[in-house]
């Protein structure tokens, strides 16, 4: 190379690295999510509704917040997310949540589905767990849900109402 070509090439790396930095250090709004709309959603879901309040742009991965409610005697599907990981804070009532284990019949979710889409990934759904690990949850309890892992409710107490905290890191989750 050339000096010329050399100064020509380092002049370029250090006017472009910066427009690299910043694109990487962008600055992302902060998304807030009232009580009014978390209490609104503890219920039976409406029709057509989806459990996620938001999903947003968390700087390379995106993060869902929503509510599920779950009532005694409703059939609960046991699930696998293997690209989602979920963080769940009761809100009100108990269960009994499964995690672990093997799946017991377990369906492959199909990828243009509004579970994979809009709710949480790619993943199976079964109809229990077998050999898993059972645990009380109950209003305040916090549980965190790495991909992959297998988790059912094996029994509702009444009704649970939950908060859900989806890490999509591989932004499967569409935005809304």
């Amino acid at each position: 190379m050339t000096e010329m070509s050399i100064v020509a090439f380092l002049s370029a790396v250090f006017v472009i690295t910066p427009v690299i930095a910043d694109a990487q250090t962008k600055v992302l709004p902060a998304t807030d999510i009232s009580a009014t709309e978390i209490q609104a959603l503890i219920g039976p879901r409406k029709p057509n509704a989806l459990p996620n309040i938001r999903v947003v742009d968390a700087g390379g991965h995106n993060v869902g917040v929503g509510v599920l409610y779950r009532l005694q005697g409703q059939t609960q599907n046991a699930a696998v997310h293997y690209k989602v990981s979920e963080v769940y804070h009761v809100i009100k009532g108990s269960a009994t949540l499964v995690t672990g284990g093997t799946m017991v019949s377990p369906k492959t979710r199909a990828a243009d589905s509004v579970e994979v889409t809009r709710e949480d990934g790619p993943g199976v759904t079964g109809t229990a767990i077998e050999g898993g690990t059972s645990r009380q949850i109950k209003e305040g309890d916090v549980v965190v849900i790495p991909a992959g892992t297998p988790h059912w409710f094996s029994k509702i107490d009444g009704s649970l109402a939950y908060l859900v905290i989806r890490i999509d890191p591989s932004q499967l989750i569409a935005l809304q």
